[in-house]
């Protein structure tokens, strides 16, 4: 069965670092883009960071030098690595998958996790 589980969410200083992983049973290795997006309360969900089945890595140019992802294809799991942390990367995180290319545009996956959250305070 394809599953999206986030977990590693939690409450950091800003300044510090995270580390969120999304179990992806059946989508790594697929064929499919495994992507991170955030929502902040009150604002669109955007995209952060995805992998695609070729090792591709693209990064949101919001995040860019400080957030990047990984994948380990031997347990089926997506890292998210997020490093000086400011209280505006506060957000509930998500885990979400498509056949393809890793486009960061929320309307274009249809496979989504749970979310995680992640709290940055200052």
């Amino acid at each position: 069965a394809q599953v999206l589980v986030e977990s590693g969410g939690g409450s950091v200083q800003a300044g510090g670092s995270l580390t969120l992983s999304c179990a992806a049973s059946g989508y790594i290795g697929s064929g499919y883009c495994v992507a991170w997006f955030r929502q902040a309360p009150g604002k669109e969900r955007e995209g952060v960071a995805g992998i695609d089945v070729n090792g591709r890595t693209t990064i949101a140019a919001s995040v860019k030098g400080r957030f990047t992802a990984s994948k380990d294809k031997a347990v089926d799991t997506l890292y998210l690595h997020g490093n000086n942390l400011k209280p505006e990367d506060t957000a509930m995180y998500y885990c979400a998958a498509r056949p393809g290319s890793c486009a960061m545009l929320s309307r274009l996956y249809n496979n989504w996790g749970q979310g995680t959250q992640v709290t940055v305070s200052s």
